[in-house]
């Protein structure tokens, strides 16, 4: 245990809560480590308590109880939300979601993260898991997630479904059972697939990507799988195989739920939705039109709400943007509009003006009219005269410069 103490530690300072069965798993898998489980169990024993003091917590656990029960090989799933919080905030994504489905007859699991808990990613997840499994089950159990109920009622009464999730279920064949309120233990397979999977996959480690986290999954489930369930007594996915083959088989087309809304297009031909701007083709809107938005969990398409000549509503089609603030924009829907080609600048060089004609008003309005025309003014000719006829007139002596040396300077 000497070699391996500083690793479990330095686990346990990670994670004070990782399960001793995942110290075990990692071990083996990371550093060859051949001992069993039972002494890795003893040291934790031990050095748990030292690290919480070190790192001033302390661990602490809840009970319940609740009832048993067991169903048949592909009669049921159960599905839930984890949230995951800031795993990926250092990388800019500030919220991260753990989706997750498991087989209640085996407890076969998966799960996938994403950043949205919108309706059209959580059914997009739901294709997901069943091709994951290969089918879909005979029903799937569901809180009272805003996803799946249209409203909450009073106890009793009966619950109404979103018509998304109706049409969903119609279409790949299963049926919605949805939980009596504030009663989370009727689908304690999935709560505790949530705590597994955040114990075995994402706890003491460091992820850079949404891929990254799903690639961890995925590479964890054969490991899963390989283990024995303390509940049903067999290995799990000897279990699963006979899950598997109950399944119904998958539509032959997708049903791909999308979130429908409203959007007004600005002066840029660019449309808001979800904090990000999505561009439309400047020929076919105007400013404030109103466009259909048709928001799936990868695309966003552009719809007009009145059909063309031919018929088409679409506009224009992009992928989803991750995160707010982005600008997702084709050059083309610009095409047309004005982009500063044309504007002209000078250096100052001279510029020739064209003489300006004299109008036959300013040739008929006499003298004054004439003086006052700037125009006019420029082609007066002026008399020029010798300044010794000024002196004849008035008797002056004739103004002279006096040259340096000459007797009149001597004067």
């Amino acid at each position: 245990m000497e070699a391996v103490a500083p690793l479990i530690d330095a686990m346990l300072r990670a994670e004070i809560l990782i399960k001793g069965t995942v110290v075990h798993e990692r071990l083996v898998k990371d550093y060859g480590f051949t001992g069993n489980y039972q002494r890795i169990k003893l040291y934790l024993q031990e050095a748990r308590p030292r690290v919480a003091a070190e790192l001033g917590i302390g661990p602490g656990e809840l009970a319940g109880l609740h009832r048993r029960f067991e169903v048949v090989p592909g009669a049921q799933a159960q599905v839930d939300w984890g949230d995951e919080g800031r795993v990926l905030a250092h990388m800019g994504i500030p919220k991260v979601y753990s989706f997750h489905m498991v087989l209640s007859y085996s407890r076969d699991p998966f799960c996938c993260f994403t950043t949205s808990l919108d309706i059209a990613t959580f059914f997009d997840c739901h294709r997901r898991a069943f091709s994951h499994f290969g089918g879909v089950p005979g029903a799937i159990v569901y809180d009272r997630t805003k996803t799946v109920v249209r409203r909450h009622v009073a106890p009793g009464e009966a619950v109404p479904l979103h018509p998304e999730a109706v049409a969903f279920a119609g279409h790949y064949d299963f049926d919605i059972d949805v939980l009596a309120a504030y009663r989370p233990m009727a689908k304690g397979r999935v709560e505790r697939q949530v705590v597994i999977v955040r114990d075995h996959v994402l706890a003491g480690r460091a992820f850079s990507s949404i891929e990254e986290l799903d690639a961890a999954f995925t590479a964890w489930v054969p490991m899963r799988r390989a283990r024995t369930h303390r509940t049903h007594g067999e290995v799990i996915g000897v279990r699963a195989g006979r899950d598997h083959m109950a399944l119904r088989p998958l539509p032959s087309t997708p049903y791909i739920v999308t979130k429908r809304h409203l959007r007004s297009v600005g002066k840029d031909c660019l449309v808001a939705f979800d904090a990000n701007l999505y561009s439309v083709p400047a020929r076919r809107v105007r400013h404030h039109q109103f466009v259909e938005i048709r928001a799936s969990a990868a695309t966003v398409a552009l719809h007009a709400t009145v059909p063309d000549s031919d018929g088409n509503t679409l506009l224009a089609t992009h992928p989803r943007a991750v995160g707010r603030g982005a600008r997702i924009v084709d050059e083309v829907h610009w095409d047309g509009l004005p982009d500063g080609r044309t504007r002209r600048t000078t250096t100052g060089d001279p510029v020739l003006v064209r003489p300006r004609q004299e109008t036959s008003l300013e040739k008929d309005a006499g003298p004054l009219r004439t003086l006052l025309s700037r125009a006019a003014v420029a082609q007066v000719e002026v008399g020029r005269r010798p300044l010794s006829v000024y002196d004849q007139l008035t008797g002056t002596r004739p103004f002279t410069s006096a040259i340096p040396g000459t007797p009149e300077d001597s004067r």
